[in-house]
């Protein structure tokens, strides 16, 4: 039986490069030959217009329809229906309407298992599931942190995002600790936009590694900044597309092959 495993990409900090983490570490997955899908939990449907998808409000169906779907109890329509593929990944996108979501999940049943209820069917079509969640700790993201097996969190070395590792780690061990995803372990964390030159950079990463270093793992690769990052989106491309021998197709390369090699 296929063993599918399901990562959100969070951190609860906007700008540290969670939607560029989902692409490219999927893109790796596929490259290796993997299945995988990308899910866009995100209301500003970043991760969804990346791939060229100008207007996402006029998907017939997105992640908001689904969700509604299973908060009225109805039967979810078929994966065909509503996954969009590009070259070797598949999509599952989201609109500006997932903002309503967020407020139809108040006050609805079992509220923080409806992403699970959606993501379970489609565990057997996939070798992983990545979710790229909003910044924010509202209830899309804990549906995400109830939904996935691990979580990985892309942080920039500055000192904002790296104060608020700290929320995002205690939220984590929240759902754990409240019985929403008992099993939920984390992967790690990816630093990104990282400008080794700066003294700034290094400090504050030395200080990412003492607060958080014995808590959970600081992944070796460091992905550096680059203007590559925003071109690859503006052509709907992952940067391992738009430019393969590039510093930053590099780092995203070896942190898929640190990641699979540190979860085989």
């Amino acid at each position: 039986m296929n063993k599918c495993e399901v990562i959100a990409i969070a951190n609860q900090k906007g700008g540290v490069g969670k939607t560029t983490t989902t692409v490219n570490l999927g893109y790796s997955l596929a490259e290796e030959g993997k299945r995988v899908l990308l899910v866009d939990c995100d209301p500003q449907a970043n991760l969804t217009m990346s791939f060229g998808v100008d207007y996402p409000d006029e998907l017939p169906i997105t992640l908001y329809n689904l969700i509604g779907t299973v908060i009225e109890d109805k039967d979810l329509p078929p994966k065909g229906e509503y996954i969009l593929t590009f070259n070797s990944l598949d999509i599952l996108p989201s609109s500006i309407e997932l903002a309503a979501a967020e407020l139809s999940l108040v006050n609805a049943m079992s509220r923080e298992a409806t992403l699970k209820a959606i993501l379970d069917p489609l565990r057997s079509y996939y070798d992983f599931i990545l979710i790229d969640c909003m910044p924010s700790l509202g209830m899309l993201t804990i549906n995400a942190l109830a939904a996935c097996d691990r979580v990985l969190i892309p942080a920039n070395p500055q000192y904002l995002s790296a104060k608020g590792l700290e929320l995002l780690l205690d939220t984590i061990s929240k759902v754990k600790r409240k019985g929403l995803n008992s099993h939920i372990e984390l992967d790690g964390i990816l630093i990104t936009m990282f400008v080794e030159r700066t003294n700034l950079n290094k400090d504050i990463l030395a200080w990412i590694e003492e607060n958080f270093g014995s808590l959970v793992r600081i992944y070796e690769t460091k992905i550096p900044v680059s203007v590559k990052v925003g071109e690859a989106v503006l052509n709907s491309q992952s940067v391992q597309e738009f430019d393969p021998k590039g510093k930053v197709s590099a780092a995203y390369k070896n942190f898929a092959k640190e990641y699979i090699d540190g979860n085989s």
